[in-house]
């Protein structure tokens, strides 16, 4: 079954992921005038927005929370494991086409964000959106939006978790001689309770353990990089120099690193996956385009940030050319060969934070999907024991390469089905954003969007009255 799941996969990456990803982030690049690199400044001033008021016991989730949610699932294996593996197969010069699609990316992350709040929809708690919901009321294709409703549940509430709980597990048993039988059951337990308790619990522990698991391996990141200043320029001409595999015998040249470091990105920065945002409609703002724009900097920070550290470290150790050495037992190695013993056990405790915070953050990716085909509480309580328990100890118990294969084979699908989605909706979050821009320019501090400024699709929001 493996064998047969990376063929597949080989011919999905290979021939339509690649051209898609790539071709909508430049489009939409273009179309946005370079959104993600004139409006940084606003990005960061939109992360210390407080949730706009509502009424008296009313829940909401702020501007931050639906962020730190957001990136509590990017950062997590991808940017320790991910990383890892995409230079180990395709060379140091995947993590320049990781970089390529973070940057270009972020224009598409902007986009379906952006479309996520534009048709969110009242929540008994909240609210609630993404893909589907902007698929059925924008496109009016109802079996196009339970088909994706389905495939973002097997990726990221089942497959995806499995992901997470496979690297947890390993490298628990690398720093600690851990049973993966009984660091699954732990990890079962404590995913079970939090995902119980809805998406204000999630959005709550994510804020606070977001800023600290990325903070931390940042600084320690920073100080090897710093330590090791005069290898910076080698490790940068090496990554230039394997580019298009020019060296990397074993990778298979130009296509192992461009399709492993596109893969890889966004596995890691979800950049067009259509994951991103279901949480984005969760957020209480008064304008589509703020999430939009937040959710644009999550790409960033993922990438830029946090991929490059792990990319730094690992180049600057030389530990890639040891052919034992993938995914997380890499990164280990390498953080050992800067600072020692400790290296391992740091990154058993950072791989913890950052998956287990994808985890929960997962969850509610499906959890949203699942409410979109059908209210039936039943199938909710058996889809949160499947996400946060049964695929959780699957993935402590299966084979790494398993868990990547079946990772990527839903992630290419589920990509397909939303690019082909905000395609064809985009014009929308154009016109938004002019919006936005104009209202700014006037000297708007805060931009306010009405549905009747868009009178041609009024009647398909709901909200935004």
């Amino acid at each position: 079954m493996n064998d047969l799941i990376t063929s597949v996969n080989d011919v999905l990456w290979s021939y339509v992921l690649m051209v898609a990803l790539v071709g909508c982030g430049l489009w939409f690049t273009w179309r946005t005038r370079f959104v993600q690199f004139r409006m940084v400044g606003e990005m960061l001033r939109l992360l210390t927005e407080s949730a706009v008021s509502t009424a008296k016991g009313t829940k909401h989730i702020s501007s931050f929370q639906a962020f730190a949610v957001s990136v509590a699932t990017r950062v997590g294996t991808g940017n320790l494991a991910g990383v890892a593996t995409a230079i180990a197969i395709g060379g140091p010069g995947a993590v320049f086409w990781m970089w390529i699609i973070a940057l270009i990316g972020s224009a598409t992350a902007f986009v379906e964000s952006t479309l996520a709040q534009l048709y969110k929809q009242k929540d008994k708690n909240s609210f609630i959106g993404g893909p589907a919901y902007y698929i059925q009321r924008g496109l009016h294709r109802r079996w196009m939006a339970v088909l994706f409703a389905v495939l973002i549940t097997l990726q990221f509430g089942l497959s995806n978790n499995s992901i997470q709980a496979n690297t947890i597990c390993g490298a628990m048993q690398e720093a600690f001689g851990w049973s993966p039988v009984w660091v699954g059951g732990a990890l079962a337990a404590m995913a079970l309770f939090i995902v119980f308790g809805g998406i204000q619990r999630i959005a709550h522990v994510s804020s606070i353990l977001v800023p600290v698991m990325a903070v931390g391996y940042m600084v320690l990141a920073v100080v090897i990089i710093v330590l090791n200043i005069d290898m910076v320029p080698h490790v940068l001409k090496v990554i230039v120099t394997n580019v298009f595999g020019f060296g990397q015998i074993a990778g298979g040249g130009l296509g192992a690193a461009m399709m492993n470091g596109i893969k890889r990105g966004l596995f890691s920065n979800e950049a067009g996956e259509g994951s991103a945002p279901n949480v984005a409609a969760t957020a209480t703002t008064t304008h589509p385009v703020k999430q939009g724009l937040i959710q644009a900097l999550g790409v960033f920070t993922d990438t830029l940030l946090v991929c490059s550290c792990t990319a730094f470290i690992i180049l600057i150790s030389g530990l890639y050319q040891v052919p034992e050495l993938n995914g997380i037992a890499l990164t280990q190695s390498a953080l050992q060969s800067e600072v020692g013993s400790a290296g391992p056990i740091f990154v058993a405790v950072a791989i913890f934070l950052f998956a287990f915070s994808s985890i929960i953050g997962n969850y509610y990716y499906g959890e949203a999907n699942i409410r979109f085909i059908t209210p039936n509480a039943t199938v909710m309580t058996v889809y949160r024991l499947c996400s946060g328990g049964l695929m959780v100890l699957f993935g402590a118990l299966a084979s790494f390469e398993l868990v990547w294969n079946i990772v990527d084979f839903f992630m290419a699908l589920l990509t397909a089905c939303n690019l082909v989605a905000i395609i064809l909706l985009g014009r929308y979050a154009f016109r938004l954003l002019d919006d936005y821009r104009q209202q700014k320019r006037r000297g708007i501090k805060e931009p306010v969007f009405h549905r009747s400024q868009l009178p041609e699709i009024e009647h398909e929001i709901v909200c935004w009255e």
